[in-house]
């Protein structure tokens, strides 16, 4: 299979089901961040020594190409939308950040972006993950999309900013405080 379809040299490309459709539609946007989400992560595991902190980032990754191909499909089946983000992986995420946030601090202040070099990344990637749900409210406003969507990108980007703090705490590295104005 060759890498290259020269379907898409003219600005346009398909969804699963239909198109063409112009490459700054909303939708391919919006999926367009969540890929650039997953490579973010794929960058930060490069740097992430824990190796159950890399396995649930790795989870991560995995759950974010059921995102995109959701996000991908125009008019999905039954049997595609039962394979698609459910709450369970939200509450799944919540447990998670639960169990994360017993090994820190209470937040009392902001804090800037930074720390180790994991760490920072992670905070990038929450960034990326929160313009990735803002894109997907904006195909909301025309399109059908599942409400579990939208909370599954707004808790993954919870989760990562969690995972950067503890990242920081279990490599001995402060977290950047906001002095504030």
């Amino acid at each position: 299979m060759k890498i290259y379809t020269k379907k898409g040299d003219q600005g346009q490309t398909f969804l699963f089901g239909g198109g063409p459709y112009p490459k700054d539609n909303e939708r391919i946007e919006a999926y367009g961040s969540v890929d650039e989400l997953n490579s973010v992560l794929g960058c930060a595991l490069t740097e992430l020594a824990d190796e159950t902190l890399a396995a649930a980032l790795t989870e991560a990754q995995r759950q974010l190409f059921i995102v995109g191909a959701e996000l991908a499909a125009v008019n999905p089946t039954p049997e595609m939308i039962a394979g698609f983000i459910q709450d369970r992986h939200v509450k799944a995420l919540e447990r998670q950040i639960d169990a994360w946030e017993g090994e820190l601090e209470p937040l009392k202040q902001f804090i800037l972006p930074g720390g180790a070099k994991a760490s920072a990344l992670l905070h990038l990637a929450r960034t990326v993950c929160r313009r990735a749900e803002r894109q997907v409210v904006t195909v909301s406003h025309d399109q059908a999309v599942r409400p579990e969507l939208l909370v599954y990108l707004n808790r993954l980007s919870d989760w990562l900013f969690v995972l950067a703090r503890l990242v920081n705490r279990r490599a001995k590295v402060e977290d950047v405080l906001w002095e504030g104005i």
